[in-house]
This record gives structure tokens, C-alpha cells and sequence, in this order.
């Protein structure tokens, strides 16, 4: 069963906050930024001896950003993912002689999944045993049950 969305407040608002953020972030000038910054505490290691110090500057800081660009890109892959669904989805819907069985196919068990692949992969050693004009094979008329 899908997830369902919490379309709260602060929800719309992190959506928001992550989506602008990971187009900015993502781009060329926060990177010159970040590798302006390790070449600038790079050079002043010998002004500061490498000291512990020194070092734990770079680590903390790299470990905060990393941290929270974790939950950006995260969000940014999960809206991204459900929206190639969604058009997948639709795609199959749409499709005459497609089977709406197909829909969906993300919510199911791992051997669910395991036995559909194992269906399209005999589809497809069929087809090319044939012989070499690529043929439009039927799709199998048995799917697990959803």
C-alpha cells in the first residue's frame, strides 16, 4: 500500500526548502565555494601547525553538511522516484494491450517481484529463440496476486 503524505505545514515547507535547495546546491557555485574553503583551511594548516584543532574544524564541519544534505538528496530522490511512477503508471494505464496488473508493481513482496521477472525473462528468451525479426510476444496472463 502506498504512503500516504503528511501534507502538513511544515511538510510543504521542508518539501519546498529541500527542492530550492537542492537546485541551488547542486550546481557550480556551491561547489567553488566548498572547494574554496578545503583549499583555504589547506593553506593555513602550516600557519596553525595541523593541530588537533585544525583538523577538528574541517571534520565537524564536513560532518554537519553532510548530514543534512543526506535529508535533502533523500527528498529529492523520493519525489523524483514517485513521480517516474506516477508516469509509469499512467503509461501502462494507457497503453492498449498493456496489463494494468503492471501498475503498482513497487508496492509488491520481493517474490512477487522475483516471479513476474522470471515470466518476462521466459517472454524474452521466447522472442529471441524464434528467430531473429524482433516479435511482439503476449505478456503471461498470470501475475501474483496483489
Amino acid at each position: 500500500m502506498a504512503q500516504k503524505r503528511h501534507n502538513s505545514k511544515h511538510g510543504n515547507l521542508f518539501a519546498s526548502l529541500a527542492k530550492r535547495s537542492a537546485k541551488i546546491l547542486g550546481s557550480a557555485p556551491p561547489f567553488g565555494v566548498a572547494l574554496g574553503v578545503i583549499v583555504i583551511w589547506a593553506a593555513t594548516g602550516p600557519v596553525f601547525d595541523f593541530s588537533d584543532t585544525w583538523q577538528l574544524i574541517i571534520n565537524t564541519g564536513t560532518t554537519i553538511v553532510t548530514f543534512l544534505m543526506v535529508f535533502l538528496i533523500q527528498n529529492t530522490q523520493n519525489r523524483d522516484s514517485e513521480a517516474i511512477q506516477i508516469k509509469l503508471d499512467e503509461l501502462i494505464r494507457s497503453t492498449r494491450g498493456a496489463h494494468n496488473a503492471m501498475i503498482d508493481l513497487e508496492e509488491l513482496n520481493q517474490e512477487d517481484l522475483d516471479k513476474i521477472k522470471v515470466l518476462y525473462e521466459q517472454l524474452g528468451v521466447k522472442a529471441r529463440g524464434l528467430d531473429k525479426k524482433v516479435r511482439r510476444t503476449r505478456a503471461p496472463r498470470k501475475f501474483p496476486a496483489q
